[in-house]
């Protein structure tokens, strides 16, 4: 074992009640692999999952997703999920418990060789945004020459959801603040403003083909209630924010805790990946923060727009 740090809740909270303590990392056994994180992507996710009770889940509970570094240390007649690895060897690793750590022990096939067109800021926060946009697209049926609205254009499933979707040939009608259409025009999207008047907005972007499909990063009642305007198919309307919406609407709704869901990302990672090797598939990142901050990375998320994604950068 090697001594480490990691941030994990030890009471139900909010993210200013956290620990930042040392612990002990266990040696890698046959399947796994040690990672000295270099980066740990941040996620809504991270601070929700630990916000209140949860059953089944014991305090305490290791904070963090998802994360990119270097394997420190290899099980025997091990194999990452890309394949052969090596000790010095970079990865990204999605779907561990606590990649808020310095180090960490993970199950080997969750980690794959890191893209080398992304920094490690960028790589950490490549998955689990990236899986929820290829989700969404795949429980609505999105197809070529389909046009689709996304509520949420701008975030970080928003903006993996456009260049997803651009790659396939379909048209994205974007909601976005104005301060952030160029980013929705950059990355193919066609960007509308959202507020009153949203859904004549969109029937003017969309044109006499309609909008086929609607998919919400957001969760306001506003995108629930344009998208049942504009899409006849409540089983091509998906949230992953508006739960009570969804269950009273009966429109879809997908989560990584869901089996279903957890299935479906763990088989596109790999896909997800080459994409980003070939760079058809970018990662803006707004901020980086020291990983003693990751309190302060968490409250400027909460904020609401960040720009972009935030990494935590341990100490070297």
């Amino acid at each position: 074992m090697t001594l480490a740090q990691h941030w994990i809740a030890s009471s139900w909270g909010a993210p200013e009640t956290w620990e930042f303590v040392d612990y002990e990392v266990p040696s890698p056994g046959r399947g796994e692999v040690t990672i000295r994180v270099e980066a740990a992507g941040v996620n809504p996710a991270d601070a929700k999952h630990v916000a209140s009770a949860h059953q089944g889940v014991q305090l305490p509970v290791p904070i963090g997703y998802e994360v990119s570094g270097t394997i420190s240390a290899i099980g025997p007649d091990t194999r990452i999920g890309s394949g052969e690895a090596k000790e010095g060897d970079e990865v990204v690793a999605f779907r561990v418990r606590g990649g808020y750590a310095t180090e960490l022990t993970v199950p080997a096939e969750k980690a794959f060789a890191k893209p080398t067109t992304l920094t490690h800021a960028e790589a950490a926060n490549l998955l689990l945004a990236g899986t929820t946009a290829a989700e969404m697209l795949w429980v609505t049926g999105a197809a070529p020459g389909e046009t689709i609205l996304l509520h949420g254009a701008s975030g970080a499933v928003g903006v993996s959801v456009l260049q997803q979707a651009a790659l396939r040939g379909i048209r994205v009608i974007g909601t976005a603040s104005a301060e952030r259409f160029d980013v929705v025009r950059r990355l193919g999207g066609v960007p509308v403003r959202y507020g009153a008047g949203l859904a004549e907005r969109v029937r003017e972007a969309a044109g006499e083909a309609g909008v086929s499909a609607a998919l919400d990063a957001v969760g306001t009642d506003e995108a629930v209630d344009v998208s049942l305007e504009l899409v006849a198919d409540r089983q091509r309307i998906v949230t992953i924010a508006a739960m009570g919406r969804a269950a009273s609407d009966g429109i879809r709704v997908i989560a990584g805790s869901m089996p279903v869901s957890a299935r479906f990302r763990d088989e596109v990672r790999g896909e997800l990946i080459a994409l980003a090797q070939n760079g058809d598939l970018i990662v803006p990142v707004a901020r980086t923060f020291a990983l003693e901050e990751a309190p302060a990375a968490l409250a400027l998320l909460a904020e609401g727009h960040p720009g972009g994604k935030l990494a935590l950068i341990p100490s070297s």
